[in-house]
């Protein structure tokens, strides 16, 4: 079965699967695992590469209030991987190809792909999505073993984090300039990890947050996982964040636990990779409950 994925989650979905031999096409934005970056990219971006965090949100209001595309497929390129199965999503169009656009290629080829379209906004639909794949493909056996791996992996988290009654206000950022605050499943990760998030609601939309909401929560600890930033470009805004009225009167800020992580890889992709996000997560909150896992990197504390 020949399989493109138009998504980075779902190309970890499938080579968490041991299906990496039947991908033959990918998203520009699928880095993980690094042997997909040889595939064909079957995707675009009309962001500019140099486009500022204020520049890239009124990029994607524009093109929301409009119903452009903020992304492209190349049609090309899927006539000639004449795939079987396409991975989508109908979730967001700010973060990948629109189902309407997926839908029209597809009917445009020769013999036309069936279409796996995942709707992940929770830790559960995260799991039901690796089922849904592996349905279509055959191989719900292994689904199985593969989601009561991870699903031990955050059982783990969960009974270490049942044993403090220390609960810390946490907030979880997702963009710095406007400040955002991360919904759908990321409340529920700061939940496991032994926080409690301030204003991200679970299964719902991220949204963008009044400075003086932030103040009034006074987050002890703060987590910042802009999306599609690597913890180098999401520094580089801090200053925007640092500039904020009273920022030098959170409680973080006064005990210097405002940590940066990567938010392209982790936090911001509805896959496997969520479970590694709890654990830092985890880790971040109650380093003295939570050991990091190897190969994981923690977050990175910053100056202010």
């Amino acid at each position: 079965m020949r399989i493109v994925s138009l998504l980075p989650s779902a190309t970890e979905m499938i080579c968490g699967l041991g299906l990496r031999d039947q991908l033959v096409g990918v998203s520009h934005e699928c880095d993980f695992p690094a042997s997909v970056a040889a595939l064909p990219k079957v995707t675009r971006s009309f962001f500019p590469a140099d486009a500022t965090s204020a520049e890239i949100d009124q990029i994607v209001r524009q093109k929301v209030d409009s119903s452009a595309a903020l992304y492209s497929l190349d049609t090309q390129a899927l006539l000639d991987l004449r795939p079987d199965v396409i991975v989508t999503q109908s979730l967001c169009d700010v973060c990948a190809v629109s189902m309407d656009q997926v839908q029209a290629v597809a009917d445009a080829l020769p013999c036309p792909p069936t279409i796996v379209p995942l709707e992940p906004t929770s830790i559960d639909d995260v799991m039901d999505a690796v089922r849904q794949i592996s349905a279509v493909v055959g191989c719900e056996d292994r689904a199985g073993q593969y989601v009561e791996s991870l699903r031990n992996r955050m059982t783990a988290v969960i009974q270490r984090s049942g044993g403090t009654t220390n609960v810390p206000r946490v907030m979880l950022l997702e963009w710095i300039d406007p400040p955002f605050s991360a919904g759908h499943w990321n409340p529920e990760l700061v939940s496991m990890a032994g926080g409690r998030e301030m204003i991200g609601r679970s299964g719902h939309r991220s949204t963008a947050v009044p400075w003086d909401s932030v103040i009034q929560a006074d987050p002890e600890v703060m987590v910042i996982a802009c999306c599609g930033f690597t913890v180098k470009r999401a520094m580089q805004d801090m200053p925007i964040l640092c500039s904020q009225p009273d920022w030098g009167s959170l409680a973080c800020v006064r005990t210097r636990r405002v940590h940066v992580v990567d938010g392209s890889a982790y936090f911001n992709r509805p896959g496997p990779r969520l479970v590694d996000s709890l654990e830092i997560l985890a880790h971040t909150i109650h380093p003295d409950v939570h050991p990091l896992p190897p190969g994981l990197k923690p977050a990175v504390a910053t100056e202010r």
